[in-house]
């Protein structure tokens, strides 16, 4: 009979199977055939036939810890914030907040553990021993977390997401590559025009890998007693800080990232139009001319999806731009509306996001012209881990709580494409910056 990491590490590699064919049909933009199906739906059976036995196996392994337990003493004070009906407090906690007490609480020598904890043991991340790497954040505060740092984050919630599963900790892509559709597309295939029996010539598409490869997003909190003693103001302050805090620098990343141990930024990417500068034009300045040639330079298919992203202190210059019109003229920027307009303000009919990653005015990526939805690609896997110490800060009176998301990102294309028709001084892309000015 197999151990229960076996048993774990089973299930595992299983899942990466099933994961493998979701991402080999994206891949290929194709549905599913019957033959993968039908293997699919095999492996997930085996799955399920294990994770009877991994249920019944965790089910022993806690009673054995419940009866090894010293019983609390009769005076052992209620559980601090549990609000809910004596079942959900046996089985779950009422908080984020309330969890991590419970978590200090273990940690401290000869301190009680809560039942609850083992309730919450990692499945397929790693072994649920506190000593071994700590408890995880109770499951359904983890998917919060996770989804609060996406939606507290601009840009990293309009990005295609891939989850990574199993035991995986990187994820392979196929996709074509071509940087140029003037004598062939999809990098190589060719039609023609022929006679009837005339000769035929063979020709291929060229494929090229993306390769996302996990990289860890760490936070670090110290908190201190006074702060435990409040379930709800803890879960304030770590709640709401860490998701603030994992949003921003994802996005950041999506612009910024050098690739190296984080995502790669867009304005770091192979795939990036430069557009460059008016003659004559003043330092610091964005004129109605390089709007329309940023445009003129977006894939025509991402036209539903696209923003500008902008620095707010190109805010003046968007307001003051014009079009000459004979001897009038007529506004470029529309600020946005009423109760019955627009959220955002528009540039050629496309909304106009401020964001703090971008540049400040002048700089390549003050203003940039993105479809994050078909363009960028960001691999996430299981949730942010959450892990407690007492032992860092004891002579302070402090815990340390340490949360870790692992993810990757990079955009989908790895060169700019230059179209059939307008040469290699006209080559477009999902993602269009202005050059310094």
């Amino acid at each position: 009979m197999k151990t229960l990491t076996q048993y774990r590490e089973d299930i595992g590699n299983l899942m990466k199977k099933v994961a493998d064919i979701d991402t080999k049909c994206t891949a290929e933009n194709r549905e599913i055939t019957e033959a993968e199906l039908s293997l699919k739906n095999e492996l997930l059976d085996t799955v399920e036939s294990i994770r009877k036995i991994v249920t019944s196996m965790e089910r022993q392994e806690r009673m054995t810890t419940l009866l090894e337990t010293p019983a609390a003493p009769e005076t052992e004070p209620a559980l601090v914030g549990i609000v809910v009906g004596e079942d959900r407090a046996k089985d779950s906690f009422g908080s984020f907040g309330e969890q991590m007490m419970s978590v200090m609480r273990a940690g401290l020598p000869g301190g009680n553990i809560d039942p609850r904890l083992y309730n919450q043991r990692a499945t397929g991340l790693g072994e649920s021993v506190p000593s071994d790497g700590g408890f995880l954040v109770q499951q359904d505060y983890v998917s919060g977390l996770l989804e609060d740092v996406f939606k507290t984050g601009i840009l990293a919630d309009k990005c295609r997401r891939i989850q990574i599963s199993g035991n995986a900790n990187s994820m392979k892509i196929n996709g074509v590559d071509e940087t140029s559709r003037v004598s062939s597309r999809s990098g190589g295939i060719i039609g023609y025009w022929a006679d009837e029996a005339g000769e035929k010539t063979a020709s291929k598409p060229k494929f090229r890998k993306i390769e996302l490869n996990l990289n860890k997003l760490v936070g670090l909190c110290y908190a201190t007693d006074e702060l435990m003693d409040d379930a709800m103001a803890l879960e304030g302050v770590i709640r709401t800080g860490f998701v603030n805090e994992f949003g921003f620098l994802l996005d950041d990343a999506i612009i910024n990232g050098t690739g190296a141990g984080q995502p790669l930024g867009v304005l770091n990417a192979g795939c990036l139009v430069s557009v460059a500068k008016e003659s004559g034009q003043d330092a610091a300045t964005v004129v109605t001319e390089n709007i329309v040639k940023m445009y003129s330079r977006l894939f025509a298919s991402s036209l539903p999806n696209a923003a500008w992203y902008i620095n707010q202190n190109i805010q003046p210059q968007l307001h003051t731009m014009s079009l000459a019109v004979g001897t009038g003229g007529s506004a470029v920027y529309m600020p946005p509306g009423g109760l019955s307009g627009q959220p955002y303000a528009t540039l050629m009919g496309l909304p106009v996001i401020p964001i703090e990653q971008a540049a400040t005015l002048g700089t390549v990526g003050d203003i940039v012209l993105a479809d994050f939805a078909k363009g960028y690609v960001l691999a996430e896997k299981g949730g942010i881990q959450s892990d407690v110490s007492i032992h860092v800060r004891f002579i302070y009176d402090e815990s340390v709580f340490r949360f870790v998301l692992r993810v990757d990102g990079q955009p989908v294309r790895a060169s700019a494409l230059t179209p059939y028709k307008g040469g290699t001084n006209f080559t477009q892309s999902h993602f269009v910056a202005l050059a310094s000015r």
